[in-house]
């Protein structure tokens, strides 16, 4: 039995929407997309820090979600917004930069949509019988149980008074970093006030091929190279993994993570500490958790 639901994107965006409204989407009136983008920033950059004080500054289109991971770079409205050529730089979307990390406060509908797209074919494809939400929660009330995962699942496969087991959680945990390489930028020496800079931040000013937004050209600022660039990959894996289980001091905790070279390790919620660092050889290893686990 699964339990199949059609999520109406429209009416959670607008709960008054009716009839020939869901024909007129907020980008009906506008011939594409960066269109409707600069109309509804009002051609300006939405960036509360920015410092650009042009009359008619150079609008660009950024991807909101680009740090996240997997990374977001979908094209929907809720994922678009407009800044000027001066806050999207590429030195702006390092880790240190303005943008990495912002997130102005807009719902997304990744799970809704994905629901509803397989739901017809995942009952197709199983053969499986088929049931809504409504009739769970009918059910559910009736029954005088919580809302929950597995009481839900409990009355989707037909429940009612049987004796029922303990319900176990289970959490998928990624057993490797995504994140195996590291770029170091080079560094230059910048011949106009003779400080170190990156060679992000003395780039060419080229942000499109096909375009013609470029920015200033810093490359010509470029001195002498004090520190070429380097990409480094991850090849040593440590012995505990975050999640990880261990005993310390007749105790369980999560690990966090490895220090010192692998020397250390870094225990969860420690009386007194938030992150407590201790040596490898005082821990007991409980638990491997990766993959799918409890």
């Amino acid at each position: 039995m699964i339990e199949v639901a059609n999520f109406d994107i429209q009416k959670i965006k607008n709960p008054e929407i009716s009839g020939d409204g869901y024909q007129q989407g907020e980008q009906k009136g506008f011939d594409n997309l960066r269109e409707y983008l600069l109309h509804r920033d009002g051609h300006k950059c939405q960036h509360p820090e920015c410092k650009n004080k042009s009359k008619q500054p150079i609008v660009q289109v950024h991807h909101l979600g680009f740090w996240k991971n997997p990374p977001d770079r979908t094209d929907r409205p809720g994922n678009l917004i407009t800044l000027c050529n001066k806050c999207h730089t590429p030195a702006q979307h390092k880790k240190k930069g303005k943008l990495f990390g912002w997130e102005p406060k807009i719902k997304p509908f990744k799970p809704e949509t994905f629901i509803s797209t397989v739901r017809w074919k995942l009952t197709k494809d199983t053969g499986y019988k088929v049931t809504f939400g409504y009739i769970t929660k009918a059910k559910r009330r009736l029954l005088k149980l919580d809302k929950s995962h597995h009481n839900d699942a409990f009355i989707i496969a037909v429940g009612e008074y049987q004796t029922r087991c303990e319900s176990l959680n289970m959490v998928q945990i990624r057993r490797n970093k995504l994140s195996m390489e590291q770029f170091y930028d080079a560094k230059y020496l910048d011949i106009r006030d003779k400080k170190p800079k990156s060679g992000t931040e003395l780039f060419s000013g080229r942000s499109k091929r096909n375009k013609n937004l470029n920015s200033e050209n810093l490359r010509a600022y470029r001195g002498h190279k004090l520190l070429k660039g380097q990409r480094r990959v991850k090849k040593l894996r440590y012995r505990y993994q975050p999640h990880d289980e261990v005993e310390f001091e007749g105790a369980v905790f999560e690990v966090v993570g490895m220090q010192n070279q692998g020397t250390g390790v870094k225990l969860k919620d420690y009386p007194g500490i938030k992150n407590k660092v201790v040596k490898i050889s005082a821990v007991k290893s409980l638990k491997k958790r990766g993959g799918i686990c409890a």
